[in-house]
């Protein structure tokens, strides 16, 4: 009787850390797959990053250079890309801007 309590426990362990995980974040990625537009910035599992200029059922047109287009399947797209180069020159910049500048008192 111990051991099928213990093997239960065991399926039920293995369920709520392992599978359960594992199908919620294939669910996002389907959804996150299904609302690819032109123009987003994405990664491939390849690590390749583009701007998406087309969408089809199961493949999507990535710009990955200016006049370089390559075709991905939607399956190879990992996720979303944020150039954070970018971000971080623009929130560098806005500190700039918010902090006077101190100037040298004349002697």
């Amino acid at each position: 009787m111990q051991s099928l309590i213990f093997m239960l426990l065991m399926i039920a362990v293995f369920y709520f850390m392992l599978i359960r995980p594992q199908q919620k974040k294939a669910k996002q990625h389907s959804s996150f797959l299904g609302g690819l537009k032109k123009g987003d910035q994405v990664v491939t599992r390849g690590g390749v990053i583009g701007k998406i200029t087309g969408v089809a059922d199961t493949t999507v047109t990535l710009e990955i250079q200016e006049k370089v287009r390559v075709r991905v399947l939607k399956a190879y797209i990992e996720g979303a890309h944020t150039d954070r180069t970018a971000a971080a020159a623009a929130a560098k910049d806005k500190d700039k801007d918010e902090k006077p500048t101190t100037s040298a008192a004349p002697t």
